[in-house]
């Protein structure tokens, strides 16, 4: 097994986040660059059908700004964990993210996870820190391809639209 990663990202939110959507723990691309980094993830393309409006440009900051002008607030559920390149189920050893903070300091009023494995972990590792469950969502990971062509993945999706 490889060495302890610790993720490399802050939380993003600001006062006026109303919405949480976490991960699992970052895959090796997204820690070289941002949240969701992989090309084929269809994380932003997702986000940007969902608020009608074009996808971030690729660099950090303008994707920093997309998620704080819709009111979300965006981390994963793991501070850190032993992992095997981005396969979410060689992860060993979770150390989990501590919420409350956030929640403190935001409108937060919905907590979404992105994936099996997220929801999963903050189940079993944060929601009582949390103070509340997430709500599943399907994962936008590249390898999750046949799952993000069925209808209720949108549909799932668009809970997010449904707290504004």
């Amino acid at each position: 097994m490889p060495p302890p990663i610790t993720h490399p990202f802050p939380p993003i939110f600001n006062a006026q986040s109303r919405v949480l959507i976490l991960g699992s723990f970052p895959s090796p691309a997204s820690r070289a660059n941002f949240y969701y980094g992989h090309p084929q993830n269809r994380f932003w393309k997702t986000l940007s059908e969902l608020f009608n409006c074009k996808p971030p440009a690729p660099d950090p900051e303008s994707k920093r700004n997309f998620i704080l002008e819709r009111n979300l607030a965006l981390w994963d559920v793991l501070h850190s964990c032993e992992i095997n390149g981005a396969d979410d189920s060689t992860i060993r050893n979770p150390v989990p993210n501590k919420f409350q903070p956030i929640l403190a300091k935001s409108q937060i009023c919905a907590i979404f996870t992105n994936g099996k494995k997220a929801t999963e972990l903050f189940q079993k590792l944060c929601a009582k820190e949390a103070g509340q469950n997430s709500i599943y969502l399907p994962s936008t990971s590249p390898a999750n391809r046949a799952g993000q062509g069925k209808p209720e993945f949108m549909q799932l999706w668009g809970q997010i639209i449904s707290i504004f």
